[in-house]
């Protein structure tokens, strides 16, 4: 089968690879699409993944074509959206119910061979099946709604809050679609990019601006989000945050990436400072909630890219163009093929 292999630190490229096969609580899905994230171009850089080569993708959904002779509760032909989430379920953290903190945390399309691919593996458990009227193609945006839902737990944000969010967008936008939906009063989104400012105002943002110098709110915002894992954004939010308000680092950023607090405002405002990372408990609730239209499909995907082109959809989402890019594997003709056959490895 066709996949996109992260070969080496800085080199993508498109190759064949041997077809999947199923173990027996595992599932084969035939990818019908595969977003992009900023997960990927960390791997591009030699982050997180913790070896070389790897077939990246943990944004995807499509079509069941091989279950494990253990698997029932989903059958061929099903369509599904995958949470790419790994845990041991041993320890300590995943014991306490910090399953996303797992002492040996694992992802589909980071750790294992992901859904850039005709065909990619998945445990039965991790799918989670689409209803008729969400478009497979579509269904790649779970996960990461996922994520957003995850980080609005983390806030449990009161009603009636100023939000301020850098960054507009895949997760900047749909952090502001939540935000809207969890009783805040006014959302304000900040970006050097005006395109996507210009998708922000779409969607209904209550100011936009590429600073917040424009927006005019020196007491601060009770809420705000990080969603660009930008230092300079990182440091300049951390000053935006008003008393008794609280700092959401949710963008991804570079290991190296350092900004400073200062203790006493932190101390004497009561602000706080937290993180959320990726997916916990919230893959269902974000298919349900999309199922629902919680999302436009057609204002979220800018791009659909055949998967043969994956080194330049990831130049593309790498210069900031566009907004969610996903890649469409091509060439798939609907018939047997030997991942059809296998049953159980």
């Amino acid at each position: 089968m066709k996949a996109a292999v992260i070969e080496s630190v800085g080199r993508a490229a498109v190759t064949e690879v041997p077809d999947p096969a199923p173990g027996p609580r595992e599932v084969v899905v035939e990818v019908a699409a595969c977003g992009l994230c900023g997960t990927d171009l960390h791997i591009l850089k030699g982050e997180f993944a913790p070896k070389l080569p790897i077939v990246p993708g943990h944004e995807f959904a499509g079509e069941v074509v091989g279950v494990g002779t253990q698997v029932t509760e989903v059958a061929v032909g099903d369509r599904v959206a995958v949470d790419p989430s790994l845990y041991c379920h041993e320890c300590r953290y995943c014991r306490d119910g910090h399953n996303n903190l797992c002492e040996r945390w694992a992802a589909i399309g980071v750790t294992t061979a992901g859904g850039a691919a005709q065909f990619a593996v998945a445990p039965v458990a991790n799918c989670v099946k689409l209803p008729e009227h969400v478009r497979t193609q579509d269904a790649a945006l779970v996960e990461p709604l996922s994520c957003a839902v995850r980080g609005y737990d983390v806030l449990r944000s009161r009603l009636g809050a100023h939000v301020l969010i850098y960054g507009s967008g895949t997760m900047g936008l749909m952090m502001l679609e939540l935000a809207k939906r969890t009783g805040a009063a006014r959302v304000d989104v900040v970006d050097v990019n005006p395109a996507r400012l210009e998708t922000a105002r779409r969607l209904g943002v209550s100011a936009s601006a590429a600073t917040p110098d424009e927006l005019d709110r020196p007491q601060g915002w009770d809420v705000v989000v990080d969603a660009t894992g930008n230092a300079a954004a990182i440091q300049d939010g951390l000053d935006r945050v008003a008393k008794a308000g609280t700092f959401l680092q949710f963008g991804v950023a570079d290991y190296a990436t350092r900004v400073t607090i200062d203790p006493y405002r932190v101390y004497n405002q009561e602000i706080t400072i937290t993180g959320s990372m990726a997916v916990l408990h919230s893959f269902e609730r974000a298919a349900e909630l999309f199922a629902n239209g919680v999302l436009d499909p057609g204002i979220f995907i800018s791009d659909r890219i055949p998967l043969e082109r994956y080194p330049e959809a990831l130049e593309q989402f790498a210069a900031g163009v566009g907004r969610k890019i996903v890649v469409v594997p091509q060439g798939l003709d609907g018939g047997a093929s030997p991942v059809r056959r296998v049953r159980e490895r």
